[in-house]
């Protein structure tokens, strides 16, 4: 198993909330792999000195946010993501293209 995020979708918010700047979107296949993935963009943004303003869903691992203040990250599970469909509440946000590289 992987740490490797899947369906990852970046919403630029800027003009449309003042929720976040950003939200991105991902999947992971069970509870160990979402947790995997938020423990390695914790690292990520540790080693560059940026820490989480709040970190919840990490116990049921089904949906968790990660909260940098202008960007919120989203790691679901594939039926958490279906039901709570982010991506349709905010349709008209632009989406940004996504690298294809393994940093998560």
């Amino acid at each position: 198993m992987g740490k490797k995020a899947r369906d990852t979708v970046i919403l630029e918010l800027k003009d449309l909330s003042s929720i976040a700047d950003y939200f991105v979107i991902c999947s992971g296949d069970n509870p160990a792999q979402i947790r995997a993935i938020a423990d390695a963009i914790d690292e990520y943004f540790s080693k560059k000195k940026i820490f989480p303003m709040g970190r919840e869903g990490l116990d049921f691992a089904s949906w968790v946010l990660l909260d940098y203040g202008d960007i919120v990250i989203h790691i679901f599970n594939e039926e958490t993501r279906a039901f709570y469909a982010l991506e349709k509440f905010w349709i008209d946000a632009p989406r940004i293209a996504v690298d294809t590289y393994d940093h998560v």
